[in-house]
């Protein structure tokens, strides 16, 4: 069977790429041979990559990527995430419910067709535009192809493609580290460096016995290919040059100065503080009992990966001024913009309307931000009482049984102490700042009733509620119960009454009031617009936003000065590792078997490394390619320094972090034995 592409493919492929470290660069953007390598890497639902590394359809991607999966598919007899699952056989690994893997075959520039359907008044531009557009191709690319096509933008609507991909359905967990080596050092060493993390899961890819897409059967077999990316154990130094292959999800690096200062005023201090608090809370109780830690695992790896990002994004938009920075674009834009009458009269003053609508909605949005932050995802009860209203009030019997389904699923995962807590916390946040015209009814009266006395109002609404209550929440989900008799007997329940009171809509509503036409979607696409034609005209090969569809960097393998008189290597060590160690963290607790292992490996074997690549998220588990196109390790982290890298990049500081493919051989290995995927790999 032929293991790779031919070797000689792979060195002319690396050895004449042009571009350098910044920029996402689309796949139509690099030559043939490359793109040659993109066919072995594939998106998994577009909330990470992996790369196929076997021809039995083996894929590897990040463990975090793959968390939600092992956490949803172990329970209390089987703690796959604390655990860690090895498949000693093919009829051992566990179908993943839900799960796609996606290859891409090809990306197809459409903007004519688009623009004539604009143009002919098929599409009309607005909020929908979009989804009535992609409605149309990806019907009219499917049609023609058989494929799945998904219709993607690129600076703002001036350009449109068509991606079309090959999807595969049944998908199999082959293996995955415990949480304590996939994610060693939890949230603390999340978006830092250096780290020393085992961040890998093996995933499969089941076909048909014909071997075409097909759902889970139990007579599917292993995707069967004869090319695929080959691992190399020969390593890297500083300097080595690198490739990434990935789905990066957003960037914006179009963004104006006004939307900057806006994020680093407005949005991202009310998201960070109170996702903060809710950390706090959870992070107790997981301490606190074991089996707080089974149920909100996953929810806190979520909310903890968010907010160490948005934190990130926080400080590093305020440390290399990236307002100022943006400002200096703008300057340059309005020279050019002024060089020409034309280009005046055309796009007329982009900067200074775009400074005028941010500054208007400042007020309306902070509302908007406590709202959703407190309400809508204050606590994971809120929708439990949110469908319950609707079922009252707009349901039809046809969904009385997937809103109990729904419903259990969100008392499974939760426990009532914590959410009793979350709940109070937000409830003083949300009246502290939240302007009292937008408050609801009940919610005034709440108010007026309680005054300050935050402890009494939220005795009086969790107390009160069957949320809040064992014995009804039992009743509620048994099958035998009469949902409408219930809600009946339950029509004045104040926490749900609360939940309901108020909407998003009349918060969003004041938005649009407070900006007035054109609103600040229609000003961002002309001010990008311009921004791009600017490029273009002074030859500077622009890049677009990632935007989940298939990206290639290139970069090299080194250190980083974070701050002043403060260097990092460029790799992690089993030193390091052991050093970290702390029985009484779980955090940075390794596991008992592991750590046994680890005491006899080199102290100095590598175990994660930097590279200036550029990447985001969608990234994760994307291969890190040397310059023979071999995986030498996966992506799955950023630095905290990068983090203006949404707006801005910043090469001094810009580091991608990678976990070395050595030492993810090494944890199969020594650790997890699993010499049956090894061979499968040619190790």
């Amino acid at each position: 069977m032929k293991r790779i592409i031919s070797l000689f493919i792979m060195i002319a492929a690396f050895s004449t790429a042009v571009f350098a470290d910044e920029g996402m660069w689309m796949v139509p953007s690099v030559n043939k041979k490359t793109q040659e390598l993109c066919k072995y890497v594939v998106a998994i639902d577009f909330m990470g990559t992996g790369s196929l590394v076997s021809g039995n359809g083996l894929v590897i991607t990040n463990h975090h990527v793959a968390y939600g999966d092992v956490f949803a598919l172990g329970d209390k007899e089987h703690n796959y995430l604390e655990d860690g699952f090895w498949a000693r056989s093919l009829e051992e690994e566990i179908p993943i419910p839900g799960r796609s893997i996606q290859f891409l075959r090809e990306t197809i520039d459409v903007t004519d067709e688009v623009n004539e359907l604009i143009n002919s008044g098929t599409v009309k531009p607005g909020v929908m535009m979009m989804r009535k557009l992609g409605g149309i191709m990806e019907q009219r690319y499917q049609d023609k192809t058989g494929l799945t096509a998904i219709l993607s933008a690129a600076w703002r609507n001036e350009k449109f493609y068509i991606s079309l991909y090959q999807e595969y359905n049944d998908i199999r967990l082959v293996g995955a580290p415990p949480a304590q080596v996939g994610a060693f050092g939890g949230d603390v060493d999340n978006w830092e460096w250096p780290q020393h993390k085992g961040d890998f899961a093996l995933l499969r890819i089941y076909t048909a016995p014909d071997g075409s897409p097909a759902k889970y059967a139990p007579e599917n077999v292993p995707l069967k290919s004869d090319k695929y990316l080959k691992i190399s154990l020969k390593g890297y130094r500083e300097g080595s040059k690198t490739t990434i292959i990935g789905f990066p999800g957003s960037t914006d690096r179009y963004a104006s100065s006004a939307k900057t200062d806006y994020m680093t005023s407005v949005q991202l201090p009310i998201t960070t503080g109170i996702r903060g608090s809710q950390m706090d809370i959870i992070k107790k109780w997981m301490d606190r009992d074991p089996e707080v830690r089974r149920k909100y695992s996953n929810y806190f790896f979520g909310l903890s990966n968010a907010q160490e990002l948005y934190l990130g994004e926080l400080q590093c938009y305020k440390r290399f001024k990236v307002a100022d920075e943006k400002r200096k674009q703008e300057e340059e834009l309005d020279a050019w913009l002024d060089a020409d009458p034309a280009r005046r009269e055309k796009w007329g003053d982009p900067v200074g309307l775009l400074r005028d609508r941010y500054a208007k909605i400042a007020g309306p949005q902070k509302n908007a931000n406590y709202f959703r932050e407190c309400i809508i995802r204050g606590t994971q009860l809120e929708p439990v009482a949110t469908r319950t209203l609707m079922l009252a009030n707009r349901y039809g019997d046809d969904k009385v049984e997937g809103v109990r389904r729904s419903s259990a699923r969100n008392f499974e995962q939760t426990d009532l102490r914590v959410e009793r807590e979350l709940f109070r916390s937000c409830l003083e946040t949300f009246y502290e700042n939240v302007d009292e015209g937008l408050l609801g009814p009940f919610q005034k009266e709440l108010k007026e009733r309680y005054g300050q006395n935050y402890d009494a109002m939220c005795a009086h609404l969790w107390d009160g509620s069957w949320i809040s209550d064992p014995a009804q929440i039992a009743e509620y989900l048994d099958p035998a119960t009469d949902m409408r008799i219930f809600l009946v007997s339950q029509d004045d329940d104040p926490l749900v009454r609360f939940f309901g009171d108020a909407r998003i809509v009349a918060y969003n509503e004041a938005i649009q009031k407070a900006q007035g036409k054109p609103d600040i979607a229609e000003l961002t696409r002309n001010y990008t617009h311009a921004m791009y034609a600017m490029q273009l005209d002074k030859k500077r090969n622009p890049y677009p936003d990632a935007n989940s569809t298939m990206r290639i960097n290139y970069g090299r393998v080194t250190g980083l000065n974070p701050r002043d008189a403060v260097h990092c290597d460029y790799s992690s060590t089993v030193a390091g590792l052991l050093d970290k160690h702390d029985p009484d963290n779980y955090d940075f607790c390794i596991p008992a078997g592991m750590l046994e292992e680890l005491k006899k490996a080199p102290a100095s074997m590598k175990l994660n490394f930097i590279t200036n690549n550029d990447s985001t998220g969608g990234n994760s588990g994307s291969p890190v390619l040397n310059s023979r196109g071999e995986i030498i390790g996966l992506l799955f982290d950023g630095n905290k320094e990068s983090l203006a890298s949404e707006m801005l990049f910043t090469p001094d500081y810009n580091r991608s972090v990678n976990v070395d493919i050595r030492y993810v051989v090494w944890i199969l290995r020594e650790y997890a034995k699993f010499d049956r995927i090894l061979k499968e790999m040619g190790l």
